[in-house]
């Protein structure tokens, strides 16, 4: 089995195809405004895409439920970035809005940084840490791992 693409379920289509077209920079593949579906190309031969969540619904007999229900999120979209500082200023300027300040996350091993697409689903973009600034758990967990 492989995975063959990511497919965000999204209530607001035409605003989140703007944001991932737009503020993040993404390269739409297909799609438009007014369609049902879009992709994106994100690196590597690796797809994000976006579908009317009123569509699916109605193909999996859910359409009766409410569309959003308040709880802690269920998934974060990650994006690696060679420049942290960078990425955020430009999304910033092209009109991004951040959830959380840039962060050092040594027990991650990664600096990182959160913001939200126009359907409220999270986004993460992360850059690895020098292994240096790692906190001594993940160091330790690093090494069991490269034994294996």
């Amino acid at each position: 089995m492989k995975l063959d693409n990511v497919r965000l379920l999204v209530t607001n289509f035409d605003d989140c195809l703007y944001f991932y077209q737009t503020i993040l920079g993404l390269t739409l593949t297909w799609g438009e405004a007014g369609g049902n579906y879009a992709s994106f190309d994100v690196g590597e031969g690796k797809v994000l895409a976006l579908f009317r969540k009123r569509l699916m619904a109605e193909a999996v007999g859910t359409a009766e439920l409410p569309e959003q229900t308040e709880a802690q999120d269920r998934f974060a979209c990650i994006f690696e970035v060679g420049d942290l500082e960078k990425a955020v200023k430009s999304i910033e300027e092209r009109g991004g809005k951040f959830a959380s300040p840039i962060q050092d996350m040594p027990l991650w091993g990664i600096r990182t940084v959160h913001l939200r697409d126009p359907d409220g689903n999270l986004i993460e973009l992360i850059m690895g840490l020098p292994a240096e600034e790692w906190d001594e758990s993940l160091i330790e967990q690093d090494r069991r791992y490269e034994s294996k």
